[in-house]
């Protein structure tokens, strides 16, 4: 006990924890205490890759927000020493950063290191010409797309001049494709910083304590306490819409039976939504079984599969390259940067700006709607692909996770595949109305979930923007009446969601005021739309790229023909 109280006591400087990091190990800073969670990756129920955006940065906000009590208290033995101090943020080797090696960094002095550090400290990540400089560079190897990603935040965060060394790192000055998507990155950069507060350290630490000071306050009004009697409500809701499925079924009225059906995958969606942020009983296993039963038994879809992707979604929220909720190449582009092809590090591929893409972008403001329609079928695909792949932790508390959906998915094809839509229809006329219209009605929850993001920002001010700027610039909540919060499940209110993920859903609205004062206190816009204008917003926004990709194509099409590659 005394030589465990002695490791964790062991001061690490910054030096020592870039050393570490470099040696391949997962070094996350909690609470001021330096965890090594490289043994937990195989076991953590949301998947490594969450955890793998956290190495190298102080995730106090991320950790807290997302675990339970006890589930902190277990971080303690993954404790190998602790900081002193303000902690300044490395770039994730996930995202592109890269780390000197223990010899390296033994031949700089302190006077050096400082050095090297305060350059590295003054933007998200330096070009491969400083990699004996900084801590984080990019080798000069390295993929176009993440040198580009890398280089914009430079641009972002120093003097306006460095912006000009950063497209000299992408591409020769003179490219077309330079003039026509990096002028729209930094001017996207620059409404964004005139816009948000200072990235600099000190307004970044005001605003990260504001908001752990909303924290004890939201705490000491009991808003993580669950309302159990609007659980109540809501299976009486449930229960009647399958009475009444059921009910339309076997009086012959199948297309009209699906009606109901759908409504009741439209609200047991919200159900695998609290229960997989542990926002109904706060236990996990409890909570974790309730979401895989709902969503697999009785939806056909995988609960581990969304927490895979979902926790990702949260902690790099809007990034074009990390962020799997906005990655929907070839079918829409919500930024410009799409237009390029980018490597995704969720998905380890590149995502092709290629034919079919450039056909489909700048048209999809038009198919936006009618492909929601059929977004479930995808939401099948992707479960399916989650469960058979294996990707799901094999060890641990969720090993049986994975096994528990797949027969759930045996469950739910039969009951729905077979029971309903064989057995219980009479003719292929009616199935093929009944599985369309049936999945059709549930389109407003997709639109609800991309409505929250897509119209918001997608560039990255850098490694010093507090987790409750990114949070709030990158997510809008959705302004609807009271009477009307089933409807939206509680999604309407996204971007609180996003500050406090295990605050149930039932007591949201409430949060909405103390966030709301939070914003004002501290000087952050608080996106806040209705929900004609929300979407409103997300067409324009999709509307935006798609011009914005015909205006390239066509710069593309006059080069060709005139044989001209200079600077238009």
């Amino acid at each position: 006990m005394a030589a465990q109280a002695q490791r964790k006591a062991r001061v690490f400087s910054r030096r020592e924890i870039e050393g570490q990091i470099s040696s391949g190990k997962a070094i996350v800073i909690v609470n001021d205490k330096v965890l090594n969670v490289g043994a937990w990756m195989p076991y953590h129920p949301g998947g490594d890759k969450a955890m793998r955006h956290m190495i190298g940065r102080d995730a106090t906000d991320e950790v807290t927000r997302f675990h339970s009590s006890q589930t902190l208290e277990l971080m303690g033995r993954y404790q190998i020493g602790r900081i002193e101090g303000r902690w300044t943020n490395f770039l994730p080797p996930i995202q592109g950063g890269k780390f000197r090696t223990q010899k390296e960094l033994e031949k700089l002095s302190e006077e050096e290191y400082m050095d090297s550090s305060s350059s590295s400290d003054h933007s998200s990540a330096s070009s491969a010409s400083s990699a004996n400089q900084s801590p984080i560079f990019e080798p000069a190897d390295r993929a176009m797309s993440v040198r580009q990603r890398n280089t914009t935040s430079v641009a972002r965060t120093s003097s306006p001049s460095s912006s000009v060394s950063s497209i000299s790192l992408e591409e020769p000055s003179d490219s077309p494709r330079m003039s026509v998507l990096d002028r729209r990155t930094q001017q996207e950069l620059d409404f964004d910083k005139a816009k948000y507060p200072s990235t600099d350290p000190k307004t970044q630490a005001n605003i990260t304590q504001k908001y752990r000071d909303l924290q004890d306050k939201i705490q000491a009004h009991g808003l993580y306490d669950c309302n159990y009697a609007a659980y109540g409500v809501e299976c009486l809701r449930y229960g009647t819409f399958t009475a009444l499925f059921l009910y339309a079924l076997f009086s012959g009225w199948y297309i009209m039976s699906a009606i109901p059906l759908a409504f009741v995958w439209h609200q047991m969606t919200f159900v695998v939504h609290d229960a997989g942020h542990m926002g109904i009983t706060h236990d996990f296993t409890t909570d974790t079984t309730i979401a895989m039963f709902v969503a697999s038994y009785l939806g056909g879809m995988s609960a581990g599969w969304w927490k895979f992707n979902h926790n990702v979604h949260h902690l790099v929220t809007n990034d074009p390259e990390h962020d799997p909720d906005i990655q929907y190449i070839p079918i829409f582009a919500v930024t410009h940067r799409f237009l390029q092809s980018l490597t995704t590090t969720y998905y380890e591929r590149v995502m092709e700006y290629d034919a079919v893409a450039k056909i489909l972008v700048r048209i999809q403001h038009y198919t936006y709607y009618p492909i929601m329609l059929f977004a479930r079928f995808n939401l099948y695909r992707l479960s399916v692909e989650y469960l058979l792949s294996g990707k799901g932790p094999k060890k641990g508390p969720a090993w049986w996770h994975r096994y528990f959906e797949m027969i759930g998915m045996m469950v739910f094809w039969t009951w729905y595949g077979y029971g309903v839509v064989y057995k219980a229809i009479p003719d292929n006329f009616s199935r093929f109305w009944f599985v369309l219209v049936s999945h059709a009605l549930t389109s407003p929850l997709h639109v609800q979930i991309t409505l929250s993001h897509f119209a918001m920002s997608t560039t990255d001010l850098g490694i010093h923007e507090s987790f409750a700027q990114k949070m709030l610039r990158t997510t809008m909540d959705v302004d609807c009446p009271q009477w009307l919060d089933f409807f939206h499940g509680g999604l309407q209110f996204q971007a609180i969601h996003h500050l406090y993920p295990r605050i149930p859903r039932h007591n949201l609205r409430e949060t909405q005021k103390l966030v709301q004062e939070f914003c004002n206190e501290v000087d952050i816009p608080y996106a806040l739309y209705g929900f004609v204008d929300g979407n409103k917003q997300v067409i324009g926004k999709l509307a935006d790229v798609a011009r914005q990709a015909a205006i390239l194509a066509e710069c593309q099409r006059t080069m060709a023909a005139e044989g001209d590659y200079g600077l238009h």
